[in-house]
């Protein structure tokens, strides 16, 4: 039989819709506490968001292939893992030092897997103030490469070595489960595999020079052509 209690807590369940209605307006925790610079995270998305939905409008007019169940469903794991990755910049702010980042960065030294990592990692530590800035910098690329279908290749790739360092300096955690970060490596192994930016992203439309003032064979769209 169900107490008044019970019936109260799971009032208070949230679910994933709410949530991102919350995050598009500012209103997540790890927002909030930043104050007025939650609106700097706000606009940042809406922007990379807005600049995603005309990335695949334009492959969409341009490319009939792009039309399918197949290219649609790469774009929405794209779309799915930049949120992800996003929302892991939120507790890096504010710049250059926060109270999250330093805890789960001391925790790569204490928890990880092999005494030479940890070592690195307490390198890491000294210099902080040096290193949030770069790890905010880095996730912030990956969700604008993922949002908007550009250089997946190289981002897969980048992604799953620093998922990898996770899993080695988080693996005896015992509030961490290692697998989410293998899985996390799996993800972004196949995204770079797969060239899942040439799904409605830019990717696809630099692969098949359907941008008419970027038509290149040069050196620098041969360097896209190996990061996409």
């Amino acid at each position: 039989m169900k107490t008044h209690a019970t019936v109260k807590d799971n009032a208070m369940n949230d679910n994933p819709i709410h949530t991102f209605l919350q995050f598009l307006t500012g209103g997540i925790p790890d927002q909030v506490h930043l104050g007025d610079g939650r609106w700097f995270t706000v606009a940042l998305y809406w922007i990379l968001l807005l600049g995603s939905f005309l990335t695949v409008y334009v492959n969409w007019r341009r490319d009939p292939s792009q039309r399918s169940l197949h290219h649609i469903s790469i774009y929405a794991m794209r779309l799915l893992a930049a949120g992800m990755w996003y929302l892991g910049t939120l507790w890096k702010l504010p710049l250059p030092v926060s109270a999250g980042f330093k805890y789960w960065l001391g925790a790569t030294v204490k928890y990880s897997s092999f005494p030479a990592h940890a070592a690195i990692m307490q390198v890491f530590v000294t210099h902080i103030a040096l290193v949030q800035p770069v790890i905010y910098l880095l996730e912030i690329f990956f969700t604008a490469s993922l949002m908007l279908g550009f250089m997946v290749r190289l981002t897969g790739i980048l992604a799953a070595l620093f998922t990898l360092n996770l899993l080695i300096g988080l693996y005896n955690d015992p509030t961490e489960w290692p697998w989410t970060y293998v899985g996390i490596i799996c993800t972004h192994g196949m995204f770079a595999a797969s060239q899942a930016g040439r799904s409605l992203g830019i990717d696809n439309l630099l692969a098949k020079q359907l941008i008419p003032r970027f038509r290149s064979t040069g050196p620098l769209a041969r360097v896209l052509a190996l990061a996409s």
